[in-house]
Order: C-alpha cells, then sequence, then structure tokens
C-alpha cells in the first residue's frame, strides 16, 4: 500500500467516525448513521478529486473506501452509548481526521505536479469539506465556522510546513509526515488551551 492510499484509509475512517458520532447525538437509525459517515469520509476527497480532474474519484475506483466508512459507522452505532462525552469525541477524532486528510490532499495534488497555491488549496478542502458537509446536514453549527475556531487556519499552516520541507530539499513522505504533525498540533492545542483567532467585532454606531 502507497503512502497515499494509507492516508486516504486513515482519513475515510476517522472521518467517519466523527460522522457517525454526530449522526448519534441527532439519534438517527443504522441508515443515517452510513450516510453521514459516508458523506463526511469522502466528502473532501470527492471534491478534491473532480477540482483536480482524476479521471476517477477515489472511491469510485475503490469501493472499499465506501466499505470502511460503513464499518465505522456501525461500530458507532452499536458503542457511542459507551462514551461519557460525545461531542468531546467528535472534537478529538475530527482534529485526528484533520491531520490525516490535509496531507492526503496536498500529497495528491503534489503527485500529480501540482504547484504550491493548489498543494494548499488541495490541502484544505480535503481536510476542511468533509465535516463542513457532516455538521450542515446534521444541523450542528460547523467546526470550520466557529467563532475565532483554529481549523482552516490548521490545515493552511500544515500543508505550507509540508511545502517548506519540499522548499528545504527533503523527500514527499518527510513532508506529508511534517503537514499531518503540524496540522495536528495547531488543531490540538486550540482544543486544549483555547488558541482561538482575534474575531471580527465592529464598532457601535456612532451618535
Amino acid at each position: 500500500m502507497t503512502l497515499l492510499a494509507f492516508l486516504d484509509y486513515a482519513s475515510v475512517f476517522v472521518f467517519a467516525l466523527t460522522g457517525a458520532l454526530v449522526a448519534s447525538r441527532a439519534q438517527l437509525d443504522i441508515v443515517g448513521f452510513v450516510f453521514v459517515a459516508s458523506l463526511t469520509a469522502v466528502g473532501g476527497g470527492t471534491l478534491r478529486d473532480i477540482i483536480l480532474n482524476r479521471d476517477v474519484v477515489f472511491w469510485v475506483q475503490n469501493p472499499w473506501f465506501i466499505a470502511v466508512a460503513t464499518g465505522a459507522a456501525i461500530l458507532v452505532f452499536f458503542t457511542a452509548h459507551l462514551l461519557e462525552s460525545r461531542y468531546r469525541s467528535i472534537v478529538w477524532c475530527d482534529a485526528l481526521a484533520l491531520a490525516v486528510a490535509v496531507p492526503a490532499g496536498a500529497g495528491v495534488a503534489l503527485s500529480m505536479g501540482m504547484g504550491w497555491p493548489i498543494v494548499l488549496i488541495m490541502g484544505i478542502t480535503t481536510g476542511c469539506f468533509g465535516g463542513l458537509l457532516r455538521d450542515v446536514v446534521c444541523n450542528e453549527v460547523p467546526l470550520v465556522l466557529k467563532q475565532g475556531e483554529l481549523y482552516v487556519t490548521c490545515a493552511f499552516v500544515g500543508a505550507g510546513a509540508g511545502l517548506a520541507v519540499i522548499s528545504a530539499g527533503q523527500e514527499v513522505p518527510l513532508a506529508l509526515l511534517v503537514c499531518g504533525g503540524v496540522t495536528f498540533a495547531l488543531r490540538a492545542g486550540s482544543i486544549a488551551f483555547g488558541w482561538r483567532l482575534p474575531v471580527y467585532k465592529s464598532f457601535p454606531p456612532r451618535q
């Protein structure tokens, strides 16, 4: 198995877990679990492949990705009630999924010979779009849009760190590991220590 294939499988599995956990909060049936988990798992990668005009979308070429997402959904359906805090589990699983999906997206763009702006955008797209779809479909406030939340920023800085490693003359596998590590470190810091970006506050109207 190639590194890119492993990253895709890992991101599909962990994002599917988050989708199923959100489905459990919405009290959906098992079909709803599978649908939301699969949508979350492949949403970012699907948009990436369409934008990059790959010959075949990754999960169409290899339906085992859907099987992995389905397995994750069924696992959560029967075990979610054991978790002390499903929301906290969602947030941390989502952080791990982001740290895997961003290098997966950046790695695909690199393998196709894309320039650095497209590599950055594909890292962000792959990491963020599935979770955005999950939260919108389940009527949750999207994590990616919460006030001051470090989310897209983590994907952007992580992908940028990977590009910096390549610019320094290092190999792509090392760059993708650095990309994932930086992404997770920033997101974990946001969750554990409350790191935030400043948010817009308008001045009060003049009298």
